[in-house]
């Protein structure tokens, strides 16, 4: 539900060319959702298709060599893709992440070492999560043993992403006490354990791996994030959800219209109606504070921290709220495995999962609010 109207931030005309080129694929990405979803597949050819298109180069910032879109335009491409498949949106997403944050902390150690594999269209994956450590993912609660030419990583990294046709990781470790950040081309060292069976967000085959006497290079280590960078990741997660949200109200009111009950389409129902309006006001509101919050970004503000965590909120929830709607009103068709209103159910219950979670965000704002330290 993309809209024309005029809006206090627009984009520019290379931002708008990328987004065109995204929504051509992202048409094209809808058709065979459903089955990579079926079969837990990775959309590798879709993610290529991405980067071809220039979607990857136009996120990396110009003085890396790219062409600097900004938040604005990167968040849209991300409801864009996750409108047609949530799971190609995330794996990109996650790519995009590492990649661009990787070239970043070390472009003042390596040069371009990680923007020119990023602009060459090698894979990146996010390892940081670790089974134990729950939401704090940038806070590992393993250690990394000094050793030639670097520090030894015996332990795993869950949830990664795209893992499987990762050429480079960002991984963390605790060293000498404190989190470390490298970049880590995966070998024999490096194994993926298969047990990737979720209910939501199936395609992005989100592994587990494990590390076995890994080095951590001292030449691939990475600077520590600042207070005033800002990941790709944090900015595009709501976008996710807000694409979840944007299909699962696609298909309630695509079943609405042409289910008939009693002579008339289901859409005629008041209560169907009412439902709809109170949801579609919300998602509206929750759209304008998210494009809200890639201006503070665009910015450079402090307070975007703080409106990234409300964005994920509102956002996670808005989606899982237009989803159970679709189920009601879909009702026992709509709870059908080979209809895409389960699916836009499950990956709305996923994308509260993703850290950091809305139960955590929820204790966070909280006490925010309540002044509790």
């Amino acid at each position: 539900m993309t809209t024309t109207a005029p809006t206090p931030f627009p984009l520019s005309a290379d931002e708008e060319a990328v987004l065109e080129s995204v929504r051509g694929l992202a048409a094209g990405f809808a058709t065979t959702a459903a089955e990579r979803d079926a079969r837990a597949e990775l959309g590798r050819a879709e993610l290529e298709a991405l980067h071809a298109a220039g979607a990857d180069a136009a996120v990396l910032p110009e003085r890396l060599g790219g062409g600097g879109i900004r938040y604005q335009a990167f968040g849209e491409i991300v409801r864009t893709i996750a409108q047609a498949d949530p799971s190609i949106a995330t794996v990109w997403l996650m790519h995009v992440g590492a990649g661009v944050g990787l070239a970043q902390l070390t472009a003042e150690s390596l040069g371009s070492y990680y923007a020119d594999a990023y602009l060459r269209g090698d894979r990146f994956a996010n390892a940081l999560s670790e089974p134990t450590s729950g939401n704090t993912f940038l806070q590992p609660q393993q250690p990394a043993v000094r050793a030639e030419g670097g520090y030894v990583l015996d332990g795993a990294k869950r949830f990664v992403s795209g893992s499987e046709i990762a050429e480079h990781l960002l991984v963390n470790a605790l060293v000498d006490g404190a989190p470390a950040f490298f970049g880590v081309e995966p070998d024999e060292t490096v194994s993926v354990i298969p047990i990737w069976d979720t209910l939501g967000l199936r395609a992005t085959r989100s592994q587990l791996l494990s590390f076995s006497n890994t080095l951590l290079r001292d030449d691939r280590r990475a600077r520590n994030p600042q207070p005033g960078d800002v990941n790709a990741v944090g900015v595009g997660l709501p976008f996710l959800s807000l694409g979840v949200a944007d299909a699962a109200l696609a298909a309630l009111s695509e079943h609405a219209k042409g289910r008939v009950i009693l002579g008339k389409p289901l859409s005629h129902q008041q209560w169907v109606q009412f439902e709809v309006a109170t949801l579609h006001s919300e998602l509206e509101a929750v759209r304008a504070y998210l494009r809200y919050t890639t201006w503070l970004a665009d910015e450079g503000s402090p307070e975007v921290i703080g409106a990234i965590s409300r964005a994920k909120l509102l956002a996670n929830r808005i989606a899982v709220d237009v989803a159970q709607l679709g189920v009601r009103v879909g009702g026992a068709s709509g709870f059908l495995t080979s209809s895409p209103i389960q699916r836009h159910l499950r990956d709305a219950q996923a994308g509260q999962l993703m850290a950091y979670s809305t139960e955590v965000l929820s204790g966070l704002i909280g006490a925010e609010v309540l002044g509790v330290a």
